[in-house]
């Protein structure tokens, strides 16, 4: 699916500048015409004036929690002024209106795929919401006798074995609305099962070309094999129970407050999930059989759910619900973030700070430790702008090193809560229970996980570095 999030490039783009402001011969090293060209777009202070508004806009977001400033305001407002300078900056090159709006466009392209994608998504949430399925899930964990420790890993398994069928997005959506109709009464079970579904979902993700749009960015690209991308199962769930265990202590044992009355799903509650896994699959197989982005099989979806509901006031009780109520319950603070860190993302990379860090990092430091590194800068940046810069580059890689940086870049966003679009979209579902700082605080035990993920990576499938290095000596003999 795609899900051009790309939410921010700010540690990023701050190592580009300061990378080729103190080793310009890194900047340089590439010798492709594309090189120069950023490389003269980024010799102003008005460029690097843009570093500086959107790392402004960053801390803002980061301060959410304390300063109840809602993430998209700043996000928004930078994305605007970064446009109007890249605009000056092409005036002062002499570059044609044509080429600044091609630039603009296909950002709107890639924020309008992920709007309605999400919008659909979101609809079906609340809608789920409102004929009571949450509420009804609630009861029958509570009913079965479940801790909230049990509850922990149920929610976390379920989101791990969901990610890899639907995307790491919808699954911690689902998630976190289960977490929040069970942990009603307790904010430390939230935040710690709100942490657990992020990380399950990225590590799940991970190993399916549809877990994230960056395994189906690799895959689309030609680096790997569909069944190759298996080989991360092992790493992903070592990436997932290390955090996992280790959090799972400090969940209390005490069992969710019992329901004054018994929860039921509401009519028609059935045909609706019922629906909304059909949508899941309509989306996957658009992508998958047809070519289309998956954002039409969202949106089609949507719409049998919207005949559903008309349906529903003529027949029954003639219930009155408006699915258009259910649009306009959508998270709308975290569509407006995406679209400000889009759009100040791309105009960053207009600028031709992505492609101009890749080039310094993989020719200085190698693609081990520049895979590694990324992933745990994709905790800043996103996974999919860094993702996106590693295959304009297309280093020449082994299929081990391109699942390591498929592994890194999957799982390095659970590092912090704005790290991926699973993290974002959970901050706006368990506002107030789930923080930046609340997440910050697990982030060295995450971390432990993301290093022994990469560890069994290099234990379980160092035959395909030995392979490629085999392959070389027989593709230079055949040059002969």
């Amino acid at each position: 699916m795609r899900l051009q999030t790309s939410l921010t490039v700010g540690f990023f783009t701050l190592f580009t500048f300061l990378v080729s402001s103190f080793f310009p011969e890194l900047a340089l090293a590439a010798p492709r015409e594309k090189t120069l060209e950023i490389t003269t777009m980024t010799d102003t202070w008005l460029a690097s004036l843009c570093i500086v508004i959107f790392v402004l806009s960053y801390l803002f977001v980061l301060t959410e929690e304390y300063s109840h400033l809602r993430k998209s305001k700043p996000v928004m407002l930078g994305a605007g002024l970064i446009w109007v300078i890249v605009g000056i900056i092409s005036l002062q090159k002499g570059l044609s209106k044509d080429e600044l709006h091609t630039a603009v466009f296909h950002g709107l392209e890639e924020y309008s795929s992920l709007l309605l994608f999400l919008l659909a998504a979101m609809t079906y949430i609340e809608a789920l919401r409102e004929r009571n399925v949450f509420g009804a899930l609630r009861g029958k964990l509570v009913q079965a006798g479940l801790t909230m420790r049990q509850l922990f890993w149920a929610t976390g398994f379920l989101a791990f074995f969901l990610s890899p069928i639907a995307d790491n997005l919808t699954t911690s959506l689902v998630m976190g609305a289960v977490v929040m109709a069970v942990g009603h009464g307790s904010p430390k079970f939230i935040l710690l099962a709100c942490i657990n579904i992020v990380c399950a979902a990225n590590a799940g993700g991970a190993f399916s070309p549809f877990g994230d749009i960056t395994t189906l960015m690799v895959w689309q690209a030609g680096h790997l094999d569909f069944f190759e991308f298996f080989r991360l199962f092992l790493p992903s769930v070592v990436c997932f129970l290390v955090p996992a265990v280790i959090m799972s202590f400090f969940v209390p044992k005490t069992k969710p407050e019992p329901l004054a009355h018994e929860e039921h799903m509401k009519r028609g509650a059935r045909r609706f999930i019922f629906l909304g896994l059909l949508t899941i699959a309509m989306a996957i197989s658009f992508e998958q059989f047809l070519g289309l982005p998956p954002f039409l099989g969202m949106m089609t979806g949507l719409s049998f759910l919207m005949i559903q509901s008309y349906i529903m006031r003529f027949t029954g009780s003639r219930d009155k619900m408006d699915v258009l109520d259910r649009v306009r319950s959508a998270e709308w603070d975290t569509l407006l973030f995406f679209f400000g860190v889009i759009f100040s993302v791309g105009g960053l990379a207009y600028l031709g700070y992505m492609e101009l860090a890749s080039n310094a990092m993989y020719a200085g430091y190698g693609a081990d430790m520049t895979n590694i590194a990324l992933g745990i800068i994709s905790a800043l940046v996103d996974n999919i702008p860094v993702m996106f810069a590693v295959l304009t580059m297309n280093p020449e890689m082994s299929d081990f090193h391109w699942l390591l940086i498929t592994l890194t870049t999957g799982v390095g966003g659970s590092l912090l809560s704005i790290g991926s679009a699973a993290g974002v979209a959970l901050m706006g579902t368990a506002r107030g229970y789930y923080t930046f700082f609340g997440h910050l605080k697990w982030t060295p035990v995450i971390a432990l996980g993301y290093a022994a993920a990469i560890y069994v990576h290099y234990l379980v499938n160092a035959d395909l570095m030995e392979m490629f290095h085999h392959v070389e000596p027989a593709i230079g003999a055949g040059g002969h």
